[in-house]
């Protein structure tokens, strides 16, 4: 009697049993037929019926609707501002008569509403008699006023590095060596925020920094 193979394939589409069973087997039980069958999940690590290009390759989409490219200001470069230059004033005047004009220049400063604490007075030649009378207590208490920041300061230019910037810095050209000059306008120049006023001989001024100011 010949052998009947085990139904290698079976297709959805057959229903029912085979017309004709082998004598002496029973016939099998006859399948149901299902309706539209989804598309069958894929099992892992082996494709779907439909084998999808890789992400990598696929085109770039041309339809209404896709997301444009990120624009607006997260997108764009946004230059840093470039710093401001202060303003400069000279107001003329003899070494020796330097600094009663930086003192003028404060108070006038100081009633047209400055803060003291915005103010810082340089000077190139004997110190001011308030940073000497600091100065007498010692290099800690004289610092002290000056990181309070609530008066105006003033500093010898061999010290002045050393003080922060403030928006009004007077420089008074009074006396010393032309090197303490050179050093303290440009000095002066950087740490002035809003205004530098130069109080001196402007010729010798405009000597020292090659008519820079």
């Amino acid at each position: 009697m010949p052998l009947i193979p085990e139904e290698p394939q079976i297709h959805e589409s057959a229903q029912g049993p085979r017309a004709t069973p082998a004598s002496g087997r029973t016939a099998p039980t006859p399948r149901p037929v299902p309706g539209p069958r989804p598309a069958a999940p894929s099992r892992p690590g082996r494709p779907g019926p439909v084998r999808p290009a890789p992400p990598v390759q696929r085109a770039p989409r041309d339809v209404a609707g896709a997301k444009p490219a990120p624009s607006g200001p997260a997108a764009s470069v946004v230059p840093a501002p470039a710093p401001a230059t202060p303003q400069i004033q000279l107001i003329p005047a003899p070494p020796e008569g330097a600094l009663d004009a930086a003192e003028e220049a404060v108070d006038l400063l100081l009633d047209t509403g400055r803060a003291p604490g915005e103010v810082l007075v340089i000077t190139t030649g004997e110190q001011h008699p308030w940073a000497t009378h600091e100065l007498s207590f010692g290099d800690t208490s004289y610092w002290a006023q000056h990181d309070a920041g609530d008066d105006v300061f003033y500093a010898d230019a061999s010290v002045a590095s050393r003080a922060t910037a403030r928006p009004v810095v007077v420089v008074a050209v009074n006396g010393g060596a032309d090197d303490a000059a050179v050093s303290a306008l440009p000095l002066a120049l950087g740490k002035a925020g809003a205004l530098l006023i130069v109080c001196g001989d402007p010729q010798r001024i405009n000597a020292v920094l090659g008519a820079g100011v």
